[in-house]
């Protein structure tokens, strides 16, 4: 089966959940993006 791609807007709370639910799980979801206002040292 395919893998799911996800791009998530947005980086708060629940887009951080949505990233660490989808590296739980690398054989079903890939992440190809991440948007959000904030620089990118404040992401990591």
């Amino acid at each position: 089966m395919a893998q799911i791609k996800i791009g998530i807007n947005g980086f708060g709370r629940i887009g951080r959940m949505v990233f660490r639910a989808a590296c739980t799980q690398t054989d079903k979801y890939d992440i190809v993006g991440i948007n959000d206002l904030c620089p990118v040292d404040y992401l990591a």
